[in-house]
């Protein structure tokens, strides 16, 4: 559990990184639409960096997903199981789901970052940034989601062994209280 709980850690500490890049990401937009109709003037440059930011957002936050049981899922029979029935749906899953395809992403992805780095690539819009930023996104990216693959392979795991309660990889619902505490402390924000 150790293991699981610093992979936990670790893609928490990403997501509440990441999660500036949708201010930087707003703030760009904002800024971009008002020099575009006050000055009648625009930059590929700055629409790419909101490409990458948002692309950013996604790419390293969706382990945090994962971890959070946020991801889109059908419950409509999986939750007429039992909880151990549901937990080996999910063991099911990452196995023979999640991990493959993070792997055959991981594969084709790493080479496909590193030859962008290794040419200089650029992008074809006039004014475009260099792309291999946005390119090392997508292994980056698949070795979190793999890592949060295994983090929660070995909570269903030990849940299965009896060793930890459901509630370490259950779908967190904030309480009305959590709801007021969280509102109030974004109004203080403001």
């Amino acid at each position: 559990m150790s293991i699981s709980r610093a992979i936990d850690l670790l893609n928490e500490k990403v997501a509440n990184a990441v999660a500036y890049a949708l201010l930087a990401a707003v703030t760009i937009c904002t800024v971009n639409a008002l020099v575009r109709y006050i000055f009648n003037a625009s930059s590929n440059a700055w629409l790419e960096i909101q490409w990458y930011l948002f692309a950013a957002m996604f790419m390293l936050a969706s382990s945090h997903t994962l971890k959070r049981d946020e991801h889109v899922r059908i419950d409509v029979i999986a939750g007429r199981f039992s909880k151990r029935t549901q937990v080996w749906i999910d063991l099911f899953g990452f196995v023979f789901f999640l991990m493959p395809i993070s792997l055959v992403i991981l594969y084709f992805g790493v080479p496909f970052a590193i030859n962008s780095i290794q040419s200089g690539e650029m992008s074809s819009n006039a004014g475009g940034l260099i792309v291999w930023p946005a390119k090392l996104l997508v292994p980056a990216g698949f070795v979190l989601m793999v890592l949060q693959g295994v983090s929660e392979i070995i909570k269903r795991i030990a849940f299965l062994a009896g060793k930890i309660d459901g509630h370490e990889f259950a779908k967190h619902v904030a309480t009305p209280e959590e709801e007021i505490a969280a509102i109030k402390a974004a109004n203080k924000l403001q």
